[in-house]
């Protein structure tokens, strides 16, 4: 097992990533990544996902142009769609797929490499672009990228006597 005050800390380390240095990531970091986006823990073990890997520099255009608040998308080396198989889990789709999303930021943050939740962007047009059915729900599109500059300060958070109630 890791050492826990080690691993908060490695937490608390952790920053979304914005801007991608011009570098590819290795075949096996993004294996490693994909890895821990499989060992994601799903409900019933039903894992309702499938993970497209995207590469190709004029898909990646296009998303960043369908992304609201994604459009630095387009400097990633690679990215990865994350997506609910909704007939294989129809009530825990999303939750399974988040689990999974977190896992893969996660392991990429391990290995130097970056990367940024994407909510907000035209699912239906990237869903278009990227060949999904009506049944598949575009959880996010993840940028993974060696991170270029500075790593951000980190944001305050609420307190814990804010947040945490006992009963």
């Amino acid at each position: 097992m890791i050492d826990p005050e080690v691993f908060l800390k490695f937490l608390k380390g952790r920053r979304s990533i914005r801007s991608f240095q011009d570098k590819s990531i290795t075949e096996k970091e993004l294996g490693m990544i994909l890895e821990a986006g499989r060992w994601t823990p799903s409900a019933s073990h039903r894992q309702p996902w499938e993970f497209i890997v995207i590469k190709n520099n004029e898909i990646l255009e296009k998303i960043s142009k369908n992304a609201f608040y994604g459009k630095f998308i387009k400097e990633a080396p690679v990215a990865i769609a994350i997506v609910g198989k909704i007939k294989t889990s129809s009530k825990w789709y999303l939750i399974d797929t988040s689990l999974v999303s977190m896992n893969m930021m996660l392991m990429a943050w391990t290995l130097g490499i970056g990367s940024c939740w994407i909510g907000a962007m035209n699912r239906e047009k990237v869903k278009n672009l990227l060949g999904l059915k009506e049944t598949d729900h575009l959880l996010t599109i993840l940028p993974f990228g060696y991170i270029k500059g500075s790593i951000p300060e980190p944001k305050p958070r609420k307190p814990l006597n804010k947040i945490v109630k006992n009963v």
